[in-house]
């Protein structure tokens, strides 16, 4: 096997390894994706972006959690993916479509370096095929859902992945570990299901912590922060600006007069390294 080199890169605690197609030759398989994403064996991730992939002068980026699975989308990882392509030279441009199993998500460069940027994350689906739900009519907005034999005031949406948003009164990493895995894994939720603990600061501020699907506890997810945001928007509970603390850092959400989501936030290179020739043995 030829020399496999990945790129790592973060945005508020939520690393990715992006493993380029175009400078390897690698099965993308879920066993080789788990041993990559592993913190103690392999290199450490929440995931891995690959690409570019070419699709008629289109770019695609395909995203996979650390269990092997693919996500219809991520905010962060879309982040770090343009920084990537601007950091390669694949793009000059100061905006950028990348497309994802999503659908195309537009991101727009803020500073020269691609270290700040600002992506338009589509409107949020309250409802319908986007947003599978079992034993469940209509929208589920500050509902309450039972998990763990006990009651929490949820809202559920998709904003490119379904997400289920816990209104409490405190957040912290220890109950977002606790409660996550039964929200993951309930029935409720064919295809399983992101989870965000909210608690809202003020009208200009939220705080949530993060258990994802097919990752466990996060630092910061972006989509995460645009769906509690949104969220806390449906209930009137925040403004259209909203600051989004995260145990990563802040992101900051807008919400405009269409319900279009925008999100500005930050990315950095961590570096680059080559994995061992046995590594995937």
């Amino acid at each position: 096997m030829r020399e496999i080199i990945l790129n790592k890169y973060q945005g508020l605690g939520n690393d990715y390894l992006i493993l380029d197609p175009e400078k390897n030759q690698l099965a993308l398989t879920a066993r080789n994706i788990e041993r990559l994403c592993r913190r103690n064996f392999g290199a450490g991730a929440d995931g891995v972006l690959y690409g570019p992939l070419w699709e008629q002068g289109r770019v695609r980026v395909r995203i996979f959690n650390p269990d092997g699975s693919e996500a219809e989308k991520s905010g962060n990882g879309v982040c770090i993916f343009a920084k990537y392509l601007l950091d390669e030279e694949y793009v000059k441009e100061r905006k950028l479509i990348i497309d994802m199993l999503s659908g195309e998500t537009e991101v727009e460069f803020l500073e020269k370096d691609g270290g700040v940027m600002r992506v338009n994350m589509g409107r949020p689906v309250y409802a319908g095929p986007e947003l599978p739900l079992n034993g469940l009519k209509g929208e589920i907005v500050n509902a309450h859902l039972r998990f763990c034999d006990n009651d929490y005031n949820s809202t559920c949406l998709s904003v490119g992945n379904p997400n289920c948003v816990i209104m409490l009164e405190e957040v912290t990493p220890q109950k977002a570990r606790e409660l996550g895995p039964y929200v993951e894994q309930a029935s409720y939720f064919p295809k399983r299901m992101n989870m965000q603990l909210l608690k809202v600061v003020d009208p200009n501020c939220i705080a949530i912590e993060i258990y994802e699907r097919g990752t466990g506890y996060t630092l910061s997810s972006g989509t995460g922060a645009c769906a509690a945001a949104a969220a806390a928007k449906r209930m009137g509970l925040v403004n259209d600006k909203v600051t989004v603390r995260m145990p990563g850092g802040e992101l900051l959400v807008e919400i405009d007069k269409s319900n279009t989501i925008f999100m500005t936030g930050r990315v950095e290179k961590v570096g680059s390294f080559a994995v061992a020739e046995n590594f995937f043995a």
